[in-house]
């Protein structure tokens, strides 16, 4: 008889805030370099995207060295900072535009 031999895939979640600037971080599991650059798959390919009504929610990333799956979560922090920008930017074009008046 054989034996069957299965391997435990562990799950991390990350937040986006805790990643480089350019949104590269290290694999919680194994510390491979895992960067939004990196368009080959080599080190690790998107599993899944989750998206709300608000927009995009989480990535799930599998890491191809240990197999761990990453869990980035926090975009919706990036979008509500986009949002306040954009809306600050349009106040601010209003104002100049009713000083010209």
């Amino acid at each position: 008889m054989k034996t069957k031999i299965t391997k435990q895939i562990n799950a991390y979640k990350l937040d986006l805030a805790t990643t480089n600037k350019d949104g590269g971080f290290l694999c919680p599991q194994c510390k491979a370099k895992i960067s939004p650059d990196d368009h080959s798959e080599f080190a690790y390919a998107i599993v899944d995207i989750n998206v709300n009504s608000h927009g995009l929610e989480e990535i799930v990333v599998n890491c191809k060295r240990c197999n761990s799956l990453v869990h980035l979560t926090g975009f919706s922090k990036i979008e509500k900072l986009a949002d306040f920008q954009a809306a600050k930017a349009n106040k601010e074009k209003v104002s100049t535009y009713i000083n010209h008046i």
